[in-house]
C-alpha cells in the first residue's frame, strides 16, 4: 500500500501529510545538509535534532568550526565561533541577524518539520504531482512536484521538487525552481538517519 501511495496510484494518500506524520513520530535525527542557492556560497553543515526542539549545528562550510546549539527551554542559542574548546562563547536570541541563515532562516525554525509545514502550505495554494521513482545517493526515493498558483504569478512560475525516502518517507532532497525552470535553490540531506541516540551532554556541552 505504501508503494502505491508514493507513486500516486488510485486511492493514494497525501505523501507530504504522511511525511509530517513520520516526522511527528520520530524522536531525533542527524544529517549532513548541503545548501546551494543561486548567487550564494554553498553551505555544508552537520545538523542534529532531538525533540522537543534541541538543535545542534556544526559548520563545515563556510565558517568551519562554528557550532550553534539551540535550547528550546530557554529559547536561546549558544555559539562557539571557533569550536567548543575555544573562546569566545556567545549567547543570542534565535532571531538575531548575526546567526540567521540564507533567506533569514532561524535556527529554531530550521528542522525538517518546519520544512514540511512550508511545503504543505505551498501545496494548498497549488498542485501536487508524482514524478515517479528515483535514487538520491543510492537511496530509493519517490519524487513529487508542487506548482504554486495565484499570488499574482503565472501558473507554474515557481515550483518545488521533493524527493522522499522510501524507507522513512522524509525528504532527502528539495529543489526550488523559478521562471523558465531555472534552479534557484537545492537542499540535499541524502545521509539522513532518524531516531539516532546522542550522548547525554551532546546538546549541553
Amino acid at each position: 500500500m505504501l508503494l502505491l501511495a508514493l507513486l500516486g496510484g488510485p486511492g493514494a494518500s497525501d505523501p507530504l501529510a504522511e511525511a509530517q506524520e513520520r516526522f511527528q513520530a520520530l524522536t531525533s535525527y542527524r544529517v549532513t545538509v548541503r545548501l546551494n542557492a543561486e548567487g550564494s556560497e554553498q553551505h555544508v553543515l552537520r545538523y542534529f535534532y532531538r525533540k522537543p526542539g534541541w538543535v545542534r549545528i556544526e559548520f563545515i562550510r563556510p565558517h568551519p568550526g562554528l557550532v550553534l546549539i539551540y535550547n528550546p527551554a530557554s529559547r536561546r542559542v549558544r555559539i562557539w565561533p571557533f569550536g567548543l574548546d575555544h573562546l569566545p562563547r556567545l549567547n543570542l536570541a534565535p532571531d538575531n541577524p548575526l546567526i540567521r541563515g540564507p533567506h533569514g532562516i532561524r535556527v529554531d525554525q530550521s528542522d525538517i518539520g518546519v520544512l514540511l509545514d512550508s511545503l504543505r502550505e505551498r501545496q494548498a495554494r497549488g498542485t501536487l504531482a508524482a514524478l515517479g521513482s528515483g535514487e538520491v545517493a543510492a537511496r530509493p526515493v519517490a519524487g513529487f512536484e508542487i506548482r504554486e498558483e495565484g499570488l499574482g504569478k503565472p501558473s507554474g512560475a515557481h515550483h518545488y521538487r521533493i524527493w522522499l525516502a522510501r524507507d522513512s518517507l522524509l525528504p532527502l532532497r528539495v529543489e526550488r525552481f523559478g521562471t523558465g525552470g531555472r534552479l534557484l535553490e537545492s537542499v540535499d540531506m541524502a545521509d539522513l538517519e532518524i531516531d539516532t541516540p546522542f550522548p547525554e551532554r551532546f546538546f549541553s556541552p
